[in-house]
């Protein structure tokens, strides 16, 4: 391989993973909020766009088989900038929403895609020690990216909306940065990535051999032991934030005559996009410490509860509509750290479940089962919430919550 330091490839790697992850699922909520749709329309709109995240297991082999990682992910970055351009071109007209609805989808694709090569590519360009060191650097820098793109982005859109009274022109220069941004990483990925000597498309394969080992991944997947509990696991754990995710920035932004806290962009975005990220941030820190030191069966149902009981003080909020920002800041971040908290004995279970042969592929079945379970009830939340008061739909989360807590003893059982 061409020798690179990691230092010169890895933050950057990752934070181009993040970028257009948060554009896509995080940033399009408020957007298309500020944008005029409602809440039923923008969660049922906007949970589309987790779908190739449900599916990518079914085309990840053919990243491994077509071209290089390496290929794909400048490639998908470039892509990915051109999506960018094109949704803040046409943002200011018309007919706005068909076609960035449909740029979208086709950058959902193309986020998805980069995440199996970047992944794959990690551990191709750099030694199992170099690897085990960076961890916690590549994690941080996908926060970042949440940071900047949920964060201080949404910020500057609701300054510009403040500053211009141009709703459509504020969010098109946000979607400007972020072209420019991915342009730019994709030009510098190309040149600077190493050249990892396994890094090669599959030679002498057919289609037959490709077809039998696809099916075999799947066979072998669903005759693990404690399958169907798994599911269940999997698509219990985060049924309640699946709903609060997509209602909760719709929450803090809309009126007090129809129950919301009415906290205008810039501040949503500094509050859910920066001191929230941050909380999350640490209490997937501490959540992995605790792992680490006295294992998961131990911390099972207290993580469980960590990302449940927290959602409550969304309750506590719609109740009281209090004036002090700083206190929703409290209430968010308390929130969200109790979901990072909590959400590590999630991903550390899917981890151990995927052991095994087909490790990787097992990991993205599971991946793709969480994507689901995050896509469907959030595209009934908005619906959901506009038949209840926003109180009543937070109590209808805290009820969301706790199927969860059947399925643990069994997994618990399972070792």
């Amino acid at each position: 391989m061409k020798s690179r330091n990691p230092w010169s490839w890895v933050p950057t790697l990752y934070f181009a993973e993040g970028l257009p992850y948060v554009a896509v699922i995080s940033i399009t909520t408020i957007m298309y909020l500020r944008l005029g749709l409602t809440n039923a329309e923008m969660t049922f709109y906007t949970g589309w766009l987790y779908l190739p995240w449900v599916i990518k297991p079914f085309w990840s082999p053919f990243v491994d088989i077509l071209k290089t990682k390496r290929w794909w992910i400048w490639t998908m970055q470039s892509f990915l900038g051109a999506g960018m351009a094109g949704i803040a071109f046409t943002l200011p007209t018309s007919f706005y929403l068909q076609v960035t609805l449909a740029i979208f989808w086709l950058m959902a694709f193309a986020s998805a895609t980069h995440d199996i090569a970047a992944d794959g590519f990690y551990m191709l360009g750099l030694t199992r020690e170099k690897q085990a060191f960076f961890i916690g650097i590549r994690n941080t820098c996908y926060r970042i990216a949440m940071i900047t793109g949920q964060g201080f982005l949404v910020m500057l859109a609701g300054m510009l909306e403040k500053s211009t009274g141009n709703i459509p022109y504020a969010w098109s220069i946000v979607f400007y940065i972020l072209a420019g941004l991915l342009v730019g990483i994709g030009v510098w990925h190309r040149f600077i990535l190493p050249y990892p000597k396994e890094d090669r498309p599959q030679q002498n394969l057919s289609a037959r051999d490709i077809l039998t080992e696809f099916l075999n991944t799947f066979r072998e997947f669903f005759k693990k032991k404690g399958i169907l509990a798994t599911l269940l696991f999997i698509l219990f754990f985060r049924l309640g934030e699946s709903q609060l995710l997509k209602i909760s920035s719709a929450f803090l932004l809309d009126t007090r005559a129809n129950g919301g806290m009415f906290i205008d962009t810039e501040e949503v975005g500094f509050i859910v996009g920066t001191v929230g990220i941050l909380a999350l941030l640490a209490g997937g820190i501490l959540g992995g410490i605790a792992i680490a030191c006295q294992g998961l069966k131990k911390w099972l149902i207290p993580m469980a509860i960590s990302v449940s009981l927290p959602n409550a003080l969304y309750l506590y909020l719609a109740y009281t509509l209090p004036d002090n920002l700083w206190l929703v800041s409290v209430c968010v971040s308390v929130e969200q750290f109790g979901y990072g908290f909590g959400v590590t004995a999630f991903t550390m279970y899917m981890m151990i479940f995927s052991e095994g042969k087909y490790k990787t592929s097992h990991y993205a079945l599971c991946t793709g089962f969480m994507a689901l379970g995050m896509m469907v009830p959030g595209m009934v939340s908005g619906w959901i919430q506009q038949q209840l008061r926003y109180m009543d739909f937070f109590i209808w989360v805290m009820i969301c919550c706790i199927p969860v807590f059947f399925v643990i003893p069994v997994i618990k059982k399972l070792g």
